[in-house]
Order: structure tokens, then C-alpha cells, then sequence
């Protein structure tokens, strides 16, 4: 069998959205190349062919580094790519105090499901415990709005 369990949005988007601002530069056919924001929303679907002693796939507990991570990369933050045209003036706002910059390698809800992904996997792979029961991250997804999410799986 296969078991998976959700941390049914990790972080809900009306009550403890990651308020963060970002632009994605290469949309210049529309207004996504501006600067605009969200309250992030995430949800991540865990998996493991087996439970554990309290018949759990993986204890919600151990969220807390990475809702730390995601507080840190995306809670009042500005999240530009690397290789924005704009970069070095993002950088200089940021310097200014007014802009709390987050420096990624792509911008886009798809990216940061993939970002979310990896970073909860690292996290697992980290942990010791999860060497004698074997538990991986199935899918993150993450929500702009109630309209808009993308998911990532592998």
C-alpha cells in the first residue's frame, strides 16, 4: 500500500498567508512583469509505504523548519530572479531598507513549488529518523490566490 497525508495548506492563504511581492520579467506580455504580490498559500502531500507507530505517515510537528524556511523566503519579502534585468536595483532598494530581497534562480508559482519541494525533501534527508522509516514529500503545491496554484511532483 501507499499512504499519503497532507499538511492541508502548510500555510493558509486567508489566515497566515506569506505576504510576499515579486515580478516575473520575462512576462512582458502582461502585467505579471510588474511588481505584485499575494499571500502565499502551501500545501504539502507527504507519502510512505508504511505508518509509524501511531499510525501516522509523517508527524505535522515536524513542519517547523520548514515553515521557518518558508516564513524566511517568502513573508514580507520581494522575491526577484537572479538574472532580472533590474537586479542591481532591486539590490540597491534593498540596501535602503525598503525591500526585504529574496534572490531566487526563477520566479513563478511553479518555481516555488518546485523550491518547496526541495527544500522539505532536503529536510527529510537530513533527519536521521526517516532513515528507519522511509517517508518523502508526493507533491507540493502552492496557491497565489483561490484561483491560481501550481504543483509540483517528481
Amino acid at each position: 500500500p501507499l499512504y499519503s497525508s497532507a499538511a492541508s495548506d502548510v500555510y493558509k492563504r486567508q489566515e497566515l498567508g506569506l505576504s510576499c511581492c515579486f515580478r516575473q520579467w520575462r512576462a512582458t506580455h502582461s502585467h505579471c512583469s510588474q511588481l505584485h504580490g499575494y499571500a502565499i498559500g502551501v500545501r504539502v502531500i507527504m507519502e510512505s509505504e508504511f505508518l509509524d507507530h501511531r499510525n501516522w505517515v509523517y508527524d505535522f510537528g515536524g513542519f517547523k523548519v520548514f515553515k521557518e524556511w518558508l516564513t524566511k523566503t517568502f513573508d514580507h519579502t520581494t522575491i526577484v530572479a537572479k538574472d532580472d534585468p533590474l537586479i542591481s536595483t532591486f539590490r540597491e532598494v534593498a540596501l535602503s531598507g525598503v525591500i526585504n530581497l529574496v534572490e531566487v534562480d526563477n520566479v513563478g508559482c511553479e518555481k516555488f513549488a518546485e523550491m518547496c519541494f526541495n527544500k522539505m525533501s532536503q529536510i527529510i534527508s537530513d533527519n536521521p529518523d526517516f532513515d528507519v522509516l522511509p517517508v518523502r514529500v508526493h507533491s507540493v503545491e502552492v496557491f497565489e490566490h483561490g484561483a491560481n496554484s501550481a504543483t509540483y511532483l517528481e
